[in-house]
Parts: structure tokens; sequence; C-alpha cells
């Protein structure tokens, strides 16, 4: 598997440096701090793969806040996946909340969508939605970010959070798989 790893890592094609994914998220927590600065919200990280881009935009939102996790995967440290799973629920109460979900990628929306409504169903105010990516999948997603950092073609992608098989979190910037191009 390391073999795989390493190979996958050494051809990859770099579509965004750490200072650019850095500088985006600069700018994503503006957009963020002018619009929710004075709604105490609850943010919610998606784990596994939100955990980057949360703790990379916590220290950058100069407002009052919450946190707490959620965890809600289709692919389940897989390339590919169906159906969600809910591994993890936040235990703060999300009633009368405003609420920010903060995820690395919008791929194809259901993931965000179920959160999302997830939310709604335990009686939030408001729900808003951070991603660091937004890919371009071609087609209507069910639910778009608030706010995005990057946008990104429709490729497989690992870095900042994303990985490959449960690898590459860690890789410091975001890099997309050649042998899946």
């Amino acid at each position: 598997m390391l073999d795989e790893i390493k190979q996958i890592e050494q051809n990859a094609i770099c579509l965004y440096t750490e200072q650019e994914v850095e500088a985006a998220l600069d700018d994503l927590a503006t957009v963020i701090t002018s619009k929710l600065h004075d709604q105490n919200p609850l943010v919610l990280c998606v784990i596994n793969g939100g955990i980057v881009t949360t703790g990379k935009l916590l220290p950058r939102l100069k407002f009052p806040l919450t946190l707490d996790s959620i965890y809600a995967s289709r692919y389940c440290n897989s390339t590919a996946g169906t159906d969600i799973q809910w591994l993890y629920l936040p235990t703060t109460p999300l009633t009368g909340r405003n609420v920010l979900i903060i995820d690395d990628i919008l791929d194809e929306g259901h993931t965000l969508q179920a959160i999302a409504a997830y939310c709604r169903q335990q009686g939030a105010n408001t729900v808003y939605s951070a991603v660091l990516l937004d890919k371009n999948i071609g087609h209507s997603k069910p639910i778009q970010a608030d706010f995005i950092g990057l946008e990104v073609a429709n490729l497989y992608l690992f870095g900042y959070g994303m990985d490959y098989k449960a690898y590459l979190r860690n890789a410091a910037g975001i890099y997309a798989c050649k042998e899946i191009l």
C-alpha cells in the first residue's frame, strides 16, 4: 500500500501551492467574517476532510463562535462511495443556532446536503456552508456552498485534508492524482 501512495504522490500534479491555498483561506475568512461576525455561529467541522480547513480558518475568524464536529462520509477511506454513513453527530444542541459547516471540498454535494438537512432538522436557525474547494463536476449539485475558497476541475484530489485511500491529507498544496485523471 505504501508503494502505491508514494507513486501517487510522486506523479501528482500540483494545482494550487501552499501559498495559493493560504491566500484563498485569508479571502475565505474575510468573506465569512463579513457575513457572520455578529451571529455567534456554531462551527461544525466535517471530519476527516474538513479538519485542516477548519483548523486553518478558525484563527482567521475574529468573532465569537463555538466549535463542534460531525462525521458523515460517503467514501470511508475509499476512492468511491454511495450511501452516507453517520459516524459522529455534534454534542452541541443545534436548536436556535446559526450553523457554519466547514468542509474540504464540495464534490457531488450529497454529503453536504445531508449534513445541512440534519442541522435544519435539529432546529438550527440558519445553516451556512464553507468549503475550501468547489469541484466543477459538469452538472448541477443538490446544494451550493455559501463560501468558497477555490474552484477546481473534476479531478481526483488530495492535500489540505483531502485524501487518497486515507493517505496524503497532510500534503501542503492541492494535488490531482495523475493516475486517476
